[in-house]
């Protein structure tokens, strides 16, 4: 069982509810891998925006103007939230090389072109390089 930890960036405007429910649909982007979260599994899905980032100070009297997007609008974002990740941990998986572990075990990288060509056969790689 692998542990993941999805980290989204985002300069859109989002309020704190809403940079929670981009997070969770991260987990959506992890299940199109293949990979399903279970009990103990560790897995952590943050998400945070840069946008009004003078908000925590506010003005001299102690308010704060910002922006957020309404939730009508927010959808896009939802759906990036799940591709960016299961491409993040497609390309985790590619770009993988050989490895020692722990205690000496040996962890070999996936074979390219046979992941290149299972991408293909389920329509998730347009064509074999």
């Amino acid at each position: 069982m692998t542990e993941e930890i999805v980290i989204l960036a985002t300069d859109a405007p989002l309020l704190p509810h809403q940079l929670k429910r981009l997070a969770k649909r991260a987990s959506l982007g992890m299940a199109r891998t293949g990979s399903l979260g279970g009990n103990g599994s560790g897995d952590i899905f943050l998400a945070f925006s840069t946008a009004n980032p003078g908000a925590a100070r506010g003005d001299e009297g102690g308010l704060a103007s910002l922006q957020a997007l309404s939730n009508n609008h927010i959808d896009p974002l939802l759906i990036a939230s799940a591709y960016a990740t299961e491409e993040a941990i497609i390309n985790s998986m590619v770009a993988a090389e050989d490895m020692t572990g722990n205690k000496g075990v040996s962890i070999k990288a996936l074979p390219q072109k046979e992941l290149q060509e299972i991408l293909h056969e389920y329509k998730r790689l347009t064509r074999v390089l």
